[in-house]
């Protein structure tokens, strides 16, 4: 299968889902490709069939500018989330905290929080903004803010492994074409988490060090809904990109 050819074939604009023959098994409509914020991942749902991969193509700041300006309403059974007006694109106001953590803004279609002064992290699901998480760039508590209640996680890249960690920027670190970063906002898992996570063949649980009892309960749990479940003994939170920890992260 020439996945490019069939790629450049096809015309995908943010949100998107197409359902077609597998070109690889001929399956009758068992292969999807999903255009989500950038990240094009397609796979075969045929048993038997191990065609999947992902790969990330650029994004407009057209295109984020209006997803981040859809609501969804009760779709799959996601409340309702109207994203607050005070939560706005504000790259000037984030600068420094992307600096430190090495995160691209524009990609991440990453927003600004006005009246709690936060980097807001948009919670996407299907081309649509469903919930978000704010991130207090001072002293106010708490650190991390949940604005929705869809109890999705937050999700960064297109990798056919899933890296399980606490917060959003870990997700961001992690999250490429090789990994996607899974945040679950915390040490605990939803139902909406696990059954996000469901579809991956392969996870890695990543959380952070002083976490370990967590990381064992939730690699448990996982193992009910994941074929190949592995847990990564962390030295530091892997939003620190220590060598020791990421050269672990790409040999599992």
């Amino acid at each position: 299968m020439n996945i490019n050819k069939l790629l450049n074939d096809i015309t995908l604009i943010n949100g998107d889902t197409k359902r077609m023959d597998c070109p690889e098994c001929n399956g009758k409509k068992t292969f999807t490709i999903t255009n989500n914020m950038g990240s094009i991942v397609w796979n075969c749902y045929k048993a038997g069939c191990t065609v999947s991969g992902g790969r990330r193509i650029h994004l407009s700041s057209d295109d984020i500018r209006k997803s981040l300006g859809k609501t969804v309403s009760e779709i799959e059974g996601i409340p309702k989330f109207t994203k607050p007006e005070w939560i706005v694109r504000d790259t000037d106001k984030i600068a420094s905290y992307c600096d430190k953590w090495s995160l691209n803004a524009e990609e991440l279609g990453l927003l600004y929080d006005v009246k709690e002064h936060r980097v807001v992290f948009p919670v996407m699901h299907n081309g649509h903004t469903v919930d978000a998480t704010g991130r207090s760039l001072g002293k106010r508590l708490p650190k991390w803010k949940r604005y929705g209640n869809s109890g999705l996680p937050y999700v960064h890249g297109c990798g056919k492994v899933a890296v399980v960690v606490e917060d959003c920027v870990s997700a961001a670190v992690v999250g490429g074409d090789r990994h996607t970063g899974v945040a679950l906002m915390g040490t605990s898992m939803s139902n909406e988490q696990r059954q996000y996570l469901a579809q991956f063949s392969t996870a890695v649980v990543a959380l952070d060090p002083d976490a370990s009892k967590k990381t064992l309960a939730i690699a448990k749990e996982l193992r009910s809904v994941v074929d190949n479940v592995k847990v990564l003994r962390l030295q530091d939170d892997i939003k620190y990109r220590q060598k020791k920890d990421m050269d672990a992260l790409n040999e599992l």
